[in-house]
């Protein structure tokens, strides 16, 4: 089971590199380049320390994204590959007026997904919406001092792979022959698949557990207030504003 994740990654990875490769036989424009981002995490993925201490939330403020993006039109339609790199954090009370946490998660997610464009044939911009799949890299830390139940410290939080899916739209503004600007939004669904709960050491009843991996699917053990507190699956899901060069190749 510990080789799920790898497996689907690989899977994904082939499926992407054969899907682009066929396009770029049939491509009229292709277009390549980076950027960055503005990264709001939201529902289970977002909220406060005091959460995520008490495993109801992860706790995330909102964070930077850079990325690497390639663009293929053929026809109508687009077919859009994405790379990038987000990192979030947060840092406050485990509990209020209690303790100290901070925590720190790094995202790599790959991208690639169909997209339609609008015709706006008199505008210097061409407007378009799509949808995409995603494969998700998580890793992170958390550093507690002088929280109750658990030692100061720092910890690393185990990597871990999910697959997601995603929507949004945008803009693509030509600002001379081969440059581009492409102004886009998108909402982001992060592990639709793949969740799952990982205990460091099973032998021992341990809150820190709880916190060593990701850990979005619900803790199978009986609940108790010290150990096994996270009682529910949790959603990672966020909205994000890119802006992106693009130079035509």
């Amino acid at each position: 089971m510990n080789n799920v994740p790898l497996n689907i990654a690989r899977i994904f990875l082939v499926v992407s590199a054969v899907s682009i490769l066929s396009s770029a036989a049939m491509t009229q424009t292709l277009q390549a380049g980076g950027g960055v981002g503005y990264f709001s995490p939201l529902g289970d993925f977002g909220g406060s320390t005091v959460d995520y201490y008490a495993g109801t939330k992860y706790g995330f403020s909102s964070g930077l994204n850079l990325h690497a993006k390639a663009r293929i039109d053929i026809l109508v339609l687009n077919v859009v590959a994405e790379v990038g790199y987000t990192s979030v954090s947060n840092s406050g009370d485990s509990e209020p007026g209690q303790g100290k946490v901070e925590i720190s998660q790094k995202i790599l997610s790959f991208k690639i997904g169909p997209e339609y464009r609008l015709s706006l044939p008199a505008l210097p911009l061409t407007p378009y919406v799509g949808v995409h799949v995603a494969l998700n890299r998580f890793s992170g830390e958390t550093k507690f001092n002088g929280v109750s139940k658990v030692s100061s410290g720092t910890f690393t939080v185990k990597s871990a792979t999910r697959i997601g899916v995603g929507a949004g739209g945008g803009a693509v503004f030509k600002i001379n022959p081969v440059m581009s600007l492409d102004v886009g939004v998108s909402y982001n669904l992060m592990n639709i698949a793949g969740r799952l709960w990982e205990d460091e050491d099973p032998t021992k009843d341990q809150r820190i557990d709880s916190y060593s991996s990701l850990n979005d699917e619900k803790d199978p053990v009986a609940l108790n207030a010290n150990e096994h507190f996270v009682g529910s699956a949790r959603s990672i899901s966020s909205f994000q504003v890119t802006a992106t060069l693009l130079l035509g190749i």
